[in-house]
């Protein structure tokens, strides 16, 4: 696995801000009904490695199915740069959606394939 490193990212307009710690080597594309039609490449961290630093009051959550990941995206220009959750053991996560980092090369990372429609 790669080393960890500090990545900032956000949303479109820039009101939606963060920093992540995170190592990745892959990026997880799903193939669930809404991961499909957002175009999104994931990475999971924990939340203790996750900082939102502006933005809050700018995002709005979407559930749908079970309601048990947060979709959240900027209200002012619709980007979802992240949703949180809980993974299947239970413990809660953040999925980063990769393309929204800064300095990350996602056409080199290898794609590694997850089968959510049939969940």
């Amino acid at each position: 696995m790669a080393e960890q490193k500090r990545y900032r990212g956000g949303c479109h307009c820039g009101a939606v801000r963060y920093e992540i710690r995170a190592s990745f080597d892959t990026a997880l594309s799903c193939n669930c009904s809404i991961c499909r039609k957002r175009g999104v490449l994931w990475t999971y961290i924990s939340p203790a490695d996750f900082d939102l630093l502006s933005g809050k009051d700018a995002l709005v959550d979407y559930q749908f199915n079970q309601r048990l990941i947060h979709h959240v995206f900027c209200r002012i220009c619709g980007v979802g740069s992240f949703s949180t959750g809980r993974g299947e053991d239970g413990s809660e996560g953040i999925g980063i959606n990769i393309r929204c980092l800064e300095d990350v090369d996602v056409e080199s990372l290898p794609v590694t394939f997850y089968d959510g429609r049939s969940l």
